[in-house]
């Protein structure tokens, strides 16, 4: 199965982005990462995409997830817990 895009939108002091971003790491997700806190234009940009200014805002392909929603990372990329369990032979 092919990876759907990462993107997160962070800042360096937000616990919740440190989060995300190793799970990520852990399960060998790629992803890009905005800082929105030294990039405004993209703060500016997940202001108008998402309608939030806290963060993480994250995206998995089309799916917007804001904060750190562990589960729901692990269900749409298919790892962790949430993976579908392997067919036993």
């Amino acid at each position: 199965m092919e990876q759907k895009p990462v993107t997160i939108y962070t800042t360096p002091t937000c616990h919740f982005c440190q989060m995300s971003k190793e799970l990520f790491k852990a399960n060998g997700i790629a992803y890009t990462e905005y800082n929105v806190a030294a990039d405004a234009e993209k703060r500016n940009e997940m202001i108008e995409r998402s309608g939030q200014r806290g963060v993480p805002v994250i995206y998995v392909g089309d799916e917007m997830i804001i904060g750190f929603e562990k589960n729901r990372l692990e269900s749409l990329l298919g790892i962790g817990q949430a993976a579908p369990a392997a067919p036993t032979a």
